[in-house]
């Protein structure tokens, strides 16, 4: 029988803000280090290093992970849209600000909704959820407006933000594969080991085709961001995530998640020195509007 979720309490949310303000500072850890450590080496060494965790941690807990069962296929797709996702996050931090991506990268509930619109039709849209997506999708335009007129944040910073989308987007479809997959009834542990070691594998290989593989110095600053991002992001966070899911009503701790976003503005602001123009903020909070009436308004009725 599956267990019933309770509503949030003072723990989950003090919970849900640490965990938002963490995956906030992630962008903003890879900008930082990139100086030593290209960002393409950063994702792919972090994610070898939490998949030998996340395999200890399932050995430790003694829960069976059949990677070469009926999830293979899936998993392996899942890895490969995974590995995607954080190629266009860290091809796009050498180009854009660790604010901007962190905007749009976390545009994922809107693609995610409409790629279950197309797939399910107990997933159809009701009106306000597209005027969500109306919202949001105005709200990018907006963004890329203002760093156009504004000349950007950079040489090429357009298309930083452009992959940040994009990276979005694949986030959203991988969310969409293990909803309609065999990957919904595998144990999250085992989910996240097929997306971190197919990511090792193919963002070193990606790393190695672009020459950035050897630009790695390892200094203590470099290490930290590795550590950090590697154990604290996709280990300890995400397993306290589940933990949550498990324990909690989705809809509502998910409704925190919005704020890592604006974490993740704030951080680079703070501590990179970031420019944030007064048209990318409309912007930015178009777009987390947008995400808000996608992800709280329920679907229509079939």
């Amino acid at each position: 029988m599956t267990a019933a979720r309770q509503p949030t309490d003072a723990s989950a949310t003090a919970l849900m803000v640490l965990l938002c303000a963490l995956w906030g500072l992630q962008q903003v850890a890879i900008k930082v280090a990139a100086p030593d450590i290209a960002p393409i080496m950063q994702v792919a060494l972090r994610s070898g290093l939490s998949a030998a965790l996340v395999a200890g941690w399932a050995r430790w807990r003694g829960q069976p992970l059949d990677l070469l069962g009926p999830a293979l296929r899936p998993g392996l797709l899942a890895g490969t849209l995974f590995a995607v996702e954080f190629l266009f996050v860290a091809e796009g931090l050498r180009h854009t600000t660790a604010s901007h991506m962190a905007v749009f990268l976390y545009t994922s509930p809107v693609f995610t909704a409409l790629g279950l619109h197309l797939a399910l039709r107990s997933e159809r849209l009701s009106p306000l959820q597209w005027a969500g997506v109306l919202t949001a999708f105005a709200g990018i335009a907006v963004a890329f407006g203002g760093g156009l007129l504004a000349g950007g944040a950079g040489p090429g910073a357009l298309l930083g933000d452009l992959l940040g989308v994009a990276a979005g987007a694949a986030w959203g479809a991988t969310t969409v594969l293990v909803r309609r997959s065999a990957l919904s009834e595998a144990p999250p542990a085992q989910t996240l080991l097929y997306q971190l070691l197919v990511g090792f594998v193919l963002l070193l290989a990606a790393a190695a085709l672009t020459g950035q593989a050897g630009q790695v110095v390892l200094t203590p600053l470099a290490w930290s961001s590795l550590l950090f991002q590697g154990v604290v992001i996709s280990f300890a966070s995400y397993l306290a995530w589940f933990w949550l899911l498990r324990r909690y009503l989705a809809s509502r701790i998910s409704i925190f998640s919005f704020m890592t976003p604006l974490f993740g503005v704030t951080f680079g602001v703070l501590l990179l020195g970031e420019p944030v123009t007064p048209v990318f903020g409309a912007g930015a909070l178009l777009v987390l509007a947008g995400i808000t009436v996608v992800s709280m308004a329920g679907p229509r009725r079939a």
